[in-house]
């Protein structure tokens, strides 16, 4: 909880920012964890998920070691580790029950609803990000230089609340859920992230499916409604929106340069992988490597500015794509590791949602809200990677994700399916 109440600071404007207090929090919690491990003297995990959390570290290792540099190498271990290994696994050990689990997917929609509360205000007022020569990008408190941040912490809200909306039993935690997944739309949508967008629709309409085909079609119906009229509701903002949407579509006819550059850097990681199969050019290796393989096509950076902050040129650092990051400071070996585990917990996460089907016992709303939050940033993945002050965040969610496979939808007693 402390980790996710960091996160409302406002992040430093800087060439790098470095780590957090919420980082700084959320090694703390890793800290107390091992040391309350090695008092009580237990295993952590079960055979199970010490091997699906800590596949990924097999391809990290090999990474680190081919690293430009030691620093290149251990900073990108402690990173990737800090991601996908340690906050996830500390979750899995102190979330106790599916009522913490709650209280966390809670803790998520309140973060979000107040990361929308600024940015709708941003937008509204034009003290937001610029885009297209106005400042009216929401980005809530993490500024022009993280333009994913909020409509990250945002989506994941809304996953919490649509996946507590449709497995809930009851009837007050269903009406609240629905009405913040309601609100949450208005600031996905004034936020211009395509990748956010599309993420979000796969998603949410996987919830609905897993929910039952039957509730699917009616709360789609009124989901559609709903978004049309906020949509509607933006006045000026509309046109902006539809040429935004349109873009998506507008890959090989006139794309912005956004669009350029993103798959440029896309060719780039992937003919950086072509050169080193197995293992790819080590952690942090990407923007050492770039140049050397992108075209001309690529610009010089991304313009930022606005929301409280300096005109300033944004390096272009990543691919913006997840997979082809890993791919190409990993190689197959790290890609294999790090999406095998991730592979995992989505079939351990959708099998224990089988289970509550067939049991008919509380808990649907933990598996929609965990199934939700880990498709939700696999889709994202193909737009985005990790970078940014809310990268933590996404520890977090893989944290929720992780308790859920690999302890909370196993068979519980039915005097404890209610916990």
């Amino acid at each position: 909880m402390l980790v996710i109440a960091l996160l409302a600071l406002p992040a430093a404007q800087g060439a790098d920012s470095g780590a957090t207090p919420a980082d700084a929090v959320s090694g703390l919690v890793v800290l107390y964890c091992a040391i309350r491990l090695v008092r009580e003297r237990r295993r952590p995990l079960s055979r199970t998920a010490a091997v699906v959390l800590g596949m990924p570290v097999v391809g990290l290792a090999v990474a680190a070691v081919g690293a430009s540099s030691p620093a290149a190498g251990i900073g990108g271990l402690g990173r990737y580790l800090q991601i996908f290994v340690l906050v996830p696994a500390s979750v899995v050990l102190l979330v106790r029950d599916r009522r913490d689990f709650r209280v966390l997917a809670w803790a998520f929609v309140a973060f979000a609803l107040f990361q929308g509360a600024v940015g709708v205000h941003q937008y509204a007022t034009g003290t937001g990000a610029s885009y297209q020569g106005e400042e009216i990008r929401a980005v809530g408190t993490f500024g022009p230089a993280d333009v994913m941040g909020m409509a990250t912490v945002v989506s994941f809200g809304l996953m919490c609340a649509v996946g507590l909306a449709l497995g809930s039993t009851a009837a007050r935690q269903r009406a609240v859920a629905t009405g913040c997944a309601l609100v949450l739309f208005a600031p996905l949508a004034v936020s211009f992230s395509r990748g956010a967008w599309i993420a979000t629709a796969a998603a949410c309409a996987i919830q609905l499916v897993l929910a039952g085909m039957r509730r699917a079609l009616k709360v789609g119906a009124v989901v559609t409604a709903s978004a049309v009229i906020l949509v509607g509701g933006l006045g000026v903002g509309t046109t902006m929106l539809q040429e935004r949407i349109s873009s998506i579509t507008q890959v090989a006819d006139a794309p912005d340069q956004s669009v350029t550059d993103r798959y440029t850097m896309w060719a780039a990681a992937t003919d950086m992988w072509s050169e080193h199969p197995l293992t790819g050019v080590g952690l942090k290796g990407f923007p050492e490597h770039r140049d050397g393989h992108a075209s001309l096509a690529l610009s010089s950076g991304s313009d930022t500015e606005g929301a409280g902050a300096a005109y300033r040129k944004q390096p272009l650092l990543s691919p913006h794509n997840m997979y082809l990051l890993v791919l190409s400071e990993q190689g197959l070996i790290g890609l294999l590791a790090l999406g095998g585990s991730w592979l995992a917990l989505l079939v351990c996460g959708l099998r224990g949602l089988v289970r509550v089907h067939r049991s008919r016992t509380s808990g649907l709303d933990c598996a929609l809200v965990a199934c939700g939050l880990l498709i939700w940033q696999l889709i994202d993945f193909l737009y985005a990677d990790i970078g940014g002050p809310a990268t933590v965040l996404t520890a977090l969610a893989f944290g929720l994700v992780a308790w859920w496979a690999l302890v909370g939808g196993d068979p519980v007693p039915a005097a404890k399916a209610s916990a």
